[in-house]
């Protein structure tokens, strides 16, 4: 019998590439985790990782038992939703991610709702940038997340990851509002050669800027980097570039900033662990952001 939590840590060393990687998230040592793996590998009776140098990496019947780890890993998880729906009422710590825009618009009514109808759930939200959200819902840093993406960018299924589509936004180029715009034009081509306030690299935000500006066929000249929507929305006002800002992160523009919209929308998910969804602190978290989401946009 395969032992489930060494195929927890060969499922992650394919996700993250490294033995160090999976002990530091795992708060293991490397030499553990070598251990575990060996002994893995023992079980399964043929080779599953094979070396490079100091480098490690899975062999077919490694990368075929990472599938079924998936599976495994998705069957437990709906196990403990079965039986935490077996017990009375909601209680335990439920730990909420959310991106910065979503955070003041979303989830307040939300937190709200599931404290009046569920007062023993232990409500704990995390401000993570989408990219971050799947490695802690796998790591269970995360029960319940808003992740999202961009139809311009979009973000591969992950196989550890379901989730519920909860909001499409429309994405708005911010300019200064006495800037000169040709309102029969693109509104991003017609900025090509102004100064672009983008967010920080390696954030999704930064890639979208980045691919919106490709797609029109030049590069940014990116003056300033800024990753809070109100801090982008001051930037753009006080003639410092432009900016994209989408309708979450626009809902209360200075007055000297005018949104041009355009054909580009980010993607708004629930995100929960793979068979997570029937349980019952989940499906509360999810019937709440629902609501909260109809209400806000009502």
């Amino acid at each position: 019998m395969l032992d489930v939590r060494r195929l927890r840590l060969l499922r992650d060393l394919a996700r993250l590439g490294t033995i160090a990687a999976v002990a530091q998230a795992h708060a293991y040592t490397p030499s553990a985790v070598s251990q575990q793996l060996a002994a893995l590998q023992r079980e399964a009776g043929v080779p599953l990782l094979e070396h490079t140098g100091r480098s490690v990496s899975l062999t077919p019947a490694g990368t075929a038992l990472v599938h079924h780890a998936e599976t495994v890993l998705a069957a437990l998880e709906a196990a403990s939703a079965t039986l935490a729906a077996a017990r009375t009422g909601l209680s335990g710590t439920v730990r909420i991610g959310a991106f910065p825009s979503a955070v003041p618009t979303l989830l307040p009514a939300a937190l709200v709702a599931l404290g009046r109808d569920h007062p023993t759930l232990d409500l704990m939200v995390t401000e993570l940038d989408p990219v971050d959200m799947p490695d802690a819902l796998r790591d269970r840093r995360l029960d319940v997340a808003l992740w999202h993406d961009y139809d311009i960018a979009p973000v591969e299924p992950d196989p550890g990851v379901d989730s519920v589509p909860l909001l499409d936004e429309t994405v708005f180029l911010a300019v200064p509002a006495d800037e000169v715009v040709d309102r029969a034009g693109d509104p991003v081509d017609d900025a090509r050669e102004a100064a672009w306030i983008v967010g920080s690299p390696g954030t999704l935000c930064h890639t979208v800027a980045l691919r919106v500006c490709q797609t029109a066929g030049f590069t940014p000249r990116v003056r300033h980097h800024a990753d809070d929507f109100t801090a982008v929305l001051a930037l753009v006002a006080a003639g410092q570039g432009v900016a994209l800002v989408p309708e979450l992160g626009a809902t209360h523009p200075p007055a000297d900033v005018r949104l041009l919209p355009l054909d580009v929308h980010r993607r708004t998910r629930i995100a929960y662990r793979r068979g997570a969804g029937a349980h019952p602190a989940v499906a509360a978290c999810v019937t709440a952001l629902e609501a909260a989401t109809g209400a806000y946009r009502a």
